[in-house]
């Protein structure tokens, strides 16, 4: 018989808005934003617009790039989450990293991305509140990289890497820093599906939050990879939990990979 989990509350203060909602009622989450940007048949022109018209390589794809390239349909998609009935809507910056933006040579511009990713969502969050007098929430959104630091990406050199825990922490430090100044009212660590990434994220949050940055609160999000129940990285979503329990989040949850039925 399973053995049931203790669970750490969450115990640190939470600005007076989200405080309040979350003692009157059940919040809810926006739902995909690729999904909703793949209903815009969106081509290359649209992601390059006219300032990277003349980047060297394809950037169709590059869904967070939009903030800077065509930020009128990301605010759409979030406006409309809102009045579906959404309190919280994340930041388009899912790839928002170096390591993810280097596939297009844009890794320079993780720090743009993220701050106007979240001065969009903020924008829309704040209009929408002015006018249902609901408060809405902004979560910012630390993806979890194409690379895994605990897995090899070479199936004949077990010992193989391609990115380590520092390169990570200081990726995920970078975004962060921008969300923060974007107003994100919360930092979600999503799609997780090798546990270290997620250590190396929580890591250096903690690292920013001891430096005096304000702290927000922390929202983890694993994905399960196949019918057994396990990420990524072998583990069962009870040793998932117990991995990243310390970060005390607000909130744990699962997405994406198998789809609703099978989570």
């Amino acid at each position: 018989m399973a053995q049931a989990l203790s669970p750490v509350p969450y115990s640190l203060p939470l600005p007076d808005a989200l405080s309040q909602a979350l003692q009157e009622r059940i919040l809810i989450l926006d739902g995909g934003m690729g999904t909703m940007l793949q209903s815009y048949g969106l081509e290359e022109e649209d992601f390059r617009g006219e300032r990277f018209a003349d980047w060297p390589s394809d950037i169709k794809g590059n869904n967070d790039l939009l903030a800077l390239t065509r930020p009128d349909i990301v605010e759409v998609i979030h406006r409309a989450y809102f009045e579906a009935g959404a309190d919280i809507v994340e930041t388009n910056t899912f790839n928002a990293t170096q390591l993810s933006q280097s596939d297009y040579g844009m890794q320079g511009l993780v720090h743009e991305i993220n701050l106007e990713s979240a001065r969009l969502a903020r924008k829309t969050a704040d209009a929408v509140a002015a006018e249902t007098g609901i408060p809405r929430f902004v979560a910012g959104v630390l993806g979890p990289t194409s690379r895994t630091c605990s897995i090899s990406p070479d199936v004949n050199d077990p010992a193989k890497r391609n990115v380590t825990f520092d390169i990570l922490r200081d990726n995920y430090r970078e975004a962060a820093l921008a969300l923060f100044e974007g107003g994100a009212d919360l930092i979600l660590i999503e799609t997780i599906f090798d546990t270290l990434n997620a250590k190396a994220a929580i890591y250096a949050l903690e690292e920013l939050f001891d430096e005096g940055h304000p702290r927000l609160p922390v929202m983890i999000s694993g994905t399960i990879t196949d019918a057994s129940g396990r990420t990524l990285s072998g583990q069962t979503t009870e040793a998932f939990w117990n991995s990243v329990r310390h970060a005390r989040p607000l909130s744990i949850g699962l997405n994406c990979a198998l789809g609703a039925e099978e989570l």
